[in-house]
C-alpha cells in the first residue's frame, strides 16, 4: 500500500508544496487591505477633525483680537488726551516664502480671499511676533510704530494693552513694579485714575510698587517698606506719611 500511494504522489512531482499556502496568503491579504481600509478612514476623520479645530482656533484668535483691539482704541484715548492708537495682527499666509511677505490685519472686518487659502498667524508665544502698535500721541500726523517711540511712551503703550486684555477678561488681582518711573506727570496721573475705575467697577486688586505721588493718591490701603539690619519691614501706614516720604525722597534725589 505504500508502495502505491508513493507512485501515485509521483504524479504530482510537479506540483510546488509551497502553492498550497497560496490560499492561507490570500486571507492574509484581504484581512490586510480591510484593515488598510479602516486606517485610511480614521486618517481622513482624524484631518477633517484637525481642520476643524484649527478653524475653530483661528476663529478665537480673531474674536479675542477685535475684542482687546477696540478696548486698546478706548484707553490709549483715555490715557493719552488727543492721541489715537490701534492695533493690527501679523499674518502669513500658506505659499508665502518668508516673513516678509505678511497680511496686516486691523480690527475692521476683512473680504475673502479669492484664492481660498488659509490664513496662518506668524506666532503666539511672543506677543511682538504677533501685534503691532501704530499709535500717536498727538492725534496728528502719521502714527508711529513700537521702534519709533521713546521709554516712557513704550511704558503706556504696554500699559494700555494690559488694560485692554484687563476689560475683556479680569483678573483677581494685578502686581505692577513701578510702572510709573518712566512716565511723565500726566500719564502718570491718567494711569493712577484708570487703575482706580478698574478697581471699583470691575472688582479687580492692583498692587503697585512707586515711588511716584500719583498712585498713592488714589489708593485704599498703603505699605511702607524699611531696610534696616539687612531685613526689610513692612508696615501700614497712611496716605500722609507715604506722600511725605515720597517727597522728601524726590528732594534728596534732587539734591
Amino acid at each position: 500500500m505504500l508502495y502505491d500511494c508513493n507512485e501515485q504522489l509521483q504524479q504530482f512531482r510537479h506540483v510546488k508544496k509551497k502553492a498550497l499556502d497560496c490560499v492561507n496568503f490570500t486571507e492574509q491579504r484581504e484581512q490586510l487591505e480591510r484593515r488598510r481600509a479602516e486606517l485610511d478612514g480614521g486618517d481622513q476623520k482624524i484631518r477633517e477633525l484637525v481642520s476643524i479645530l484649527d478653524r475653530r482656533k483661528d476663529e478665537s484668535i480673531e474674536r479675542t483680537f477685535k475684542g482687546v483691539a477696540r478696548h486698546f482704541r478706548e484707553v490709549f484715548s483715555e490715557l493719552v488726551q488727543g492721541g489715537h492708537g490701534h492695533l493690527v495682527m501679523m499674518k502669513k499666509k500658506d505659499g508665502d516664502a518668508g516673513d516678509e511677505d505678511i497680511d496686516n490685519d486691523e480690527d475692521g472686518p476683512r473680504e475673502p480671499d479669492p484664492e481660498d487659502r488659509m490664513e496662518k498667524y506668524i506666532g503666539v508665544k511672543f506677543l511682538r511676533e504677533v501685534l503691532e502698535f501704530q499709535v500717536s500721541f498727538t492725534g496728528q500726523g502719521e502714527t508711529q510704530s513700537m521702534k519709533q517711540l521713546s521709554g516712557g511712551q513704550k511704558t503706556v503703550v504696554a500699559l494700555t494693552l494690559i488694560f485692554a486684555i484687563q476689560r475683556c477678561d479680569p483678573a483677581p488681582f494685578y502686581l505692577f513694579d513701578e510702572i510709573d518711573a518712566a512716565l511723565d506727570t500726566q500719564y502718570r496721573t491718567a494711569v493712577g485714575n484708570m487703575i482706580r475705575r478698574l478697581a471699583d467697577m470691575a472688582d479687580t486688586q492692583f498692587i503697585a510698587t512707586t515711588f511716584r505721588p500719583e498712585i498713592v493718591k488714589v489708593a485704599d490701603k498703603i505699605y511702607g517698606v524699611t531696610y534696616k539690619n539687612r531685613v526689610s519691614y513692612i508696615n501700614v501706614v497712611s496716605k500722609e506719611q507715604a506722600l511725605d516720604f515720597i517727597g522728601h525722597d524726590q528732594t534728596q534725589n534732587a539734591i
